[in-house]
């Protein structure tokens, strides 16, 4: 019997800068989600902080990371709504189908997705 891990993958990164770094954490996350994926692991992605900023970014057919996004994307929880307000990402986010993630109710925010939730589940946590 194969053990099968849990691995949430938070994206952090905020494409806004437009840096290369930027987009190898985008793309590194993506990819470990995807190879998770094929091991049988389960796998949470979650955008969180600027990242929540890449889902008006990554479903564009033209976006260099989009192949991967179609490749994991039934593992993309959503992304934290408490980010997506500060940093001006709900519409995108919403438009996009994402999933407005209130896991967690923290004062001065609509609610943002747990890590600690994740955490207590058993997940390991990885964050690019």
């Amino acid at each position: 019997m194969s053990i099968t891990n849990k691995i949430a993958i938070i994206i952090l990164a905020d494409p806004k800068p437009g840096t290369d770094e930027a987009l190898g954490r985008l793309f590194n996350a993506l990819v470990t989600a995807y190879d998770a994926k094929q091991r049988g692991d389960q796998v949470d992605v979650v955008f969180q902080g600027a990242g929540t900023r890449w889902t008006e970014l990554i479903t564009r057919k033209d976006h260099p990371a989009h192949a991967l996004y179609e490749a994991v994307k039934d593992n993309i929880v959503g992304a934290s709504c408490g980010c997506a307000d500060v940093f001006g990402a709900t519409s995108a986010v919403k438009d996009n189908g994402f999933t407005l993630l209130k896991e967690a109710n923290i004062p001065g925010t609509s609610g943002v997705a747990s890590i600690a939730g994740r955490l207590a589940d058993g997940y390991r946590i990885v964050t690019f």
